[in-house]
């Protein structure tokens, strides 16, 4: 009785906050165990057997644009050429490189005789030689099928292509593949982890519910049709960056795309050392977000905006409300850090990524700031991938 008469005795305001702090935890429960938790709704159905996939292992292209990464080719090269598939080549392209990359890419070729390389011409004069290196790999590729990846990244295992490839279904045109960051200590490898996780998490949820907008270029297959349909990456050739994402938010769709979420298809690549490297890698990605299509941003802001009103009606709550309202709105918090917990953990246990907990209320409300402040204080002239 006292509890009822508590909550008749709220004034005007507290029933405000009330129904900010609900509406926003609606909106939060719908993202995480509607669409992130499709996810894991996915990976059920792939157990039972009942998610089709291609009987016979088409030919296919992997394509790597690399400039002065000699070092790193001498890392992962070997790793992709010695993949367990039947058919497949693997082109590199070398964009102005100053290094050792053209010598080692020699070397290679005589061990390796399905790989190949092109290069860049000095005299290209174009704002993303990376978007014109990968137009030329594209061009001398044999195959229908392209599988893209950088020069850093690593598969996770021999059967990274084979993963990747059983997914080109009748009517497939696209398919998402994860490229996470390799566990290093310290913070900035902890938030690139999870800033990293997450949004694959809302590309892959968002692309299983039918309205896919985003894919990594560290990770990303496609064909060689669906590329000259789309006249290519020249709807943002003004752009220096943008060859993976513009291109998956201008043509996927909910019937061409599919999502690989297997251990064996992610492809690992060192994080970066400080955070001005990592702000520099953020600028790039952010200076492209805002290309997407308004279906694709509205969906965005609507996750971000739930987010933010749910944290800030909590502390107004806690602040300004009786204790009653209060420990309705600690109930909500920790109702929807439990779910957090469980879908991202999950996840992240699929994919063989690092696991949160705390941290995950830090990095939660942090990350929308960083990456605000990003945005606001940005330049232009680092945008360049190279």
């Amino acid at each position: 009785m006292d509890i009822l008469n508590s909550f008749y005795s709220l004034e005007l305001f507290d029933y405000g906050l009330l129904c900010l702090l609900l509406v926003a935890f609606g909106v939060q429960f719908y993202y995480y165990w509607y669409v992130f938790g499709s996810i894991l709704r996915y990976s059920k159905k792939q157990k039972k057997g009942t998610v089709p996939f291609v009987k016979q292992l088409p030919p296919i292209s992997v394509i790597i644009c690399a400039k002065n990464e000699s070092e790193n080719l001498r890392r992962t090269l070997p790793a992709i050429l010695e993949q367990n598939y039947p058919c497949f080549e693997v082109i590199v392209i070398n964009d102005g490189s100053t290094d050792e990359t053209e010598d080692l890419l020699q070397t290679l070729h005589e061990r390796y005789p399905n790989l190949y390389r092109t290069f860049v011409p000095d005299s290209a004069n174009i704002r993303s030689t990376k978007k014109l290196g990968l137009t030329l790999g594209i061009k001398a590729a044999k195959y229908e099928l392209l599988l893209f990846t950088e020069a850093g990244c690593l598969p996770s295992s021999d059967e990274w292509i084979a993963s990747m490839a059983r997914n080109f279904t009748q009517g497939t045109e696209f398919v998402l593949g994860y490229g996470g960051y390799i566990r290093k200590k310290g913070f900035i490898s902890r938030i690139t982890s999870f800033d990293t996780l997450f949004t694959a998490v809302q590309a892959f949820g968002c692309a299983l519910t039918g309205h896919p907008y985003i894919g990594t270029g560290r990770n990303l297959a496609y064909g060689k049709e669906t590329f000259n349909q789309q006249k290519g990456f020249s709807k943002f050739l003004n752009l220096q960056s943008g060859e993976d994402d513009l291109f998956v938010n201008g043509a996927a769709d909910e019937s061409n795309t599919r999502v690989e979420i297997s251990s064996e298809s992610v492809t690992w690549t060192a994080p970066k050392h400080t955070f001005k490297m990592w702000r520099r890698q953020k600028e790039r990605f952010l200076s492209t977000a805002a290309h997407y299509s308004g279906k694709s941003l509205g969906r965005i802001f609507v996750e971000l905006l739930s987010r933010a009103c749910f944290y800030l009606s909590v502390v107004a709550i806690a602040v300004f409300s009786p204790w009653i309202l209060a420990a309705v709105a600690t109930l909500f918090f920790l109702i929807r850090y439990a779910i957090q917990l469980i879908v991202i953990n999950k996840i992240a246990r699929k994919l063989k990524e690092r696991t949160f907990y705390l941290s995950i209320l830090l990095f939660d409300i942090l990350l929308p700031v960083i990456n605000l402040y990003i945005k606001l204080f940005s330049k232009n002239s680092i945008h360049k991938w190279k």
